[in-house]
């Protein structure tokens, strides 16, 4: 009966600057280090997960085409493998991840439980191999990939909680209905002890 921790998607893309930043997606990567500086060793797994699309190709139909994106089912070109964008925000630790996770490789993902390891894993086989049973996620973007890995996480059977303070949306209203769609499937919605750390004497500074 194992836990892991599942970090979706903290990528350059997805935080300020990028192809597709999300607002606060930078803080978010700092808030997230110091969870992990203080939680990872709790953590059987800790699991990072990254858009990995093709360069050449429009990934099924993901990277938009000449009309431009729509923003809901097509999208700007983003996380390339290999490039920049697709690289973890530097302010995210990564030193205490056990497994990264690639996903959209030619193909519409947005659940990391669509992703596989750099050996071709698929991510559901890797947990039971690890015998988890509880997965905890937090990330970006909570109304697209963080909604999508906790809803395929609890149609998988784990029990499943996300960090409402460890996460960050693209759309405000979108991502609290998210949240909401993950309590009514049985999943968790939790706060993390990053604000009392924060705020404590000598605590990190964002």
């Amino acid at each position: 009966m194992a836990r892991a921790l599942l970090v979706v998607d903290v990528q350059n893309d997805f935080t300020e600057g990028g192809a597709l930043g999300v607002t606060g997606g930078a803080a978010l990567a700092k808030r997230i280090s110091v969870f992990l500086g203080r939680h990872a060793d709790e953590y059987d797994l800790v699991v990072g997960s990254r858009d990995w699309h093709h360069g050449d190709d429009d990934n099924g139909g993901h990277f938009a085409g000449p009309a431009g994106p729509d923003f809901v089912d097509t999208w700007p070109a983003h996380c390339v493998g290999g490039t920049e964008g697709a690289a973890y925000h530097p302010d995210l630790d990564t030193s205490v991840v056990d497994v990264d996770v690639y996903k959209g490789q030619g193909r519409p993902d947005y659940s990391a439980f669509q992703a596989v390891t750099e050996d071709g894993t698929p991510l559901p086989e890797l947990l039971a191999d690890r015998r988890v049973t509880t997965v905890d996620i937090v990330g970006i973007a909570t109304d697209h990939c963080v909604l999508a890995s906790a809803l395929d996480a609890r149609a998988a059977g784990f029990d499943v909680a996300v960090y409402e303070d460890l996460v960050a949306g693209v759309d405000p209203d979108r991502s609290a209905a998210a949240l909401d769609d993950i309590r009514a499937v049985g999943g968790h919605v939790d706060r993390s002890d990053t604000d009392e750390v924060l705020a404590s004497p000598g605590g990190a500074v964002l």
